[in-house]
């Protein structure tokens, strides 16, 4: 049997995304966020569908409709959440013998510092509600979070050791256990471990999809600071060192794209947040990508669109997610082709 993990920047059928509500923690920027929500569903619905698990459907419908998203291409589902960040609770979708089957990993909460009963849950209650269709699916026994690993497609694997190898997720396997494992699930056989890098007010110990991105042709995108007095610049100078480092299966060095550094945002509290244009989304025929209001904006949708050329770039202003440590990417999984129902 062949397994593949699809690469983001293939062919999909929709994007998944949890909306948020007023029993969450986003309760206090609950109008601003939800127009974040609306926007980004809106811009999906012009190249995909887009699923939504909400706690009101009815409610959810008419912001859609009001912001002018595509409402054909909006399949809700009401189904109870904890929170929004569907890139860690949704489903992780390979291919057997060219077949997608959804796997339903673990999530606790990054490591149990947030409640994720309800979240962990959804992927199946999707299941049962009819979503998927046919689709197989499978509980898989492991922790482990759609942030925090990248796929080229092609059986290469890029994630970071202080997120997979934290003892917080999966404290009884090894580092060579853990690639025995990602390659009997997810057809790995060419792993890029990054030890270095992280982002202030980031609860996911160390999320890839924060830092460092696959993207077509052997390129990898990444985070860079360039700011020598900034609290990030050693850990991600050491980073960079890594990417090139890092050589391809053919034993190639990666095409490598910087993004700028965004200016330092904090909350009402003087806590930094974790802004980060590597946190952008690949669906078809574009990329979304993180704005913060930033001198950054510009120069961050012009690299990102060196990566993905043909397709459209088109920012998000994600300011008010990063209030919860997130970001655009977070906030979505995509859904390959062959996953959803009819």
């Amino acid at each position: 049997m062949t397994i593949r993990l699809p690469a983001e920047w293939e062919e999909q059928d929709a994007v998944l995304l949890a909306w948020p509500h007023e029993e969450s923690d986003w309760l206090p920027w609950l109008p601003m966020v939800e127009l974040v929500f609306a926007e980004l569903v809106k811009t999906i619905t012009r190249f995909e569908t887009a699923l939504v698990v909400a706690a009101d459907g009815e409610r959810t419908a008419a912001i859609l409709s009001a912001v002018g998203a595509r409402l054909d291409r909006v399949r809700i589902e009401e189904i109870p959440s904890n929170d929004t960040w569907a890139r860690d609770f949704g489903p992780i979708t390979v291919e057997r013998d060219g077949r997608p089957v959804l796997l339903d990993f673990g999530f606790n909460g990054w490591g149990l510092k947030f409640a994720a009963d309800r979240d962990n849950l959804i992927t199946r209650r999707l299941k049962h509600l009819g979503a998927f269709g046919d689709t197989p699916s499978e509980v898989i026994g492991l922790i482990m979070e759609g942030g925090s690993i990248e796929s080229d497609g092609k059986g290469t694997i890029l994630t970071t050791a202080e997120c997979l190898l934290n003892p917080n997720r999966n404290p009884h396997l090894t580092r060579e256990e853990l690639e025995a494992a990602l390659g009997e699930k997810l057809g790995a056989d060419h792993i890029l471990w990054l030890e270095n890098g992280f982002l202030a007010g980031d609860d996911t110990d160390s999320h890839v999809d924060t830092l460092a991105r696959l993207a077509p042709d052997d390129t990898i995108v990444y985070l860079r600071c360039d700011d020598a007095g900034d609290e990030h610049y050693t850990a991600l100078f050491l980073m960079e060192k890594e990417l090139k480092n890092f050589r391809t299966r053919a034993g190639e060095p990666y095409r490598l794209i910087p993004l700028p550094w965004p200016r330092a945002c904090h909350d009402e509290d003087g806590q930094r947040l974790p802004a980060t244009y590597a946190n952008f989304l690949v669906v078809n025929g574009a990329v979304l990508v993180p704005t913060y209001d930033d001198p950054g904006d510009a120069a961050a949708l012009e690299a990102i669109g060196q990566a993905f050329p043909g397709r459209e770039i088109v920012g998000i202003d994600c300011r008010p997610l990063i209030l919860q440590h997130g970001s655009l990417h977070c906030v979505t999984m995509q859904l390959p082709k062959g996953t959803l129902a009819p």
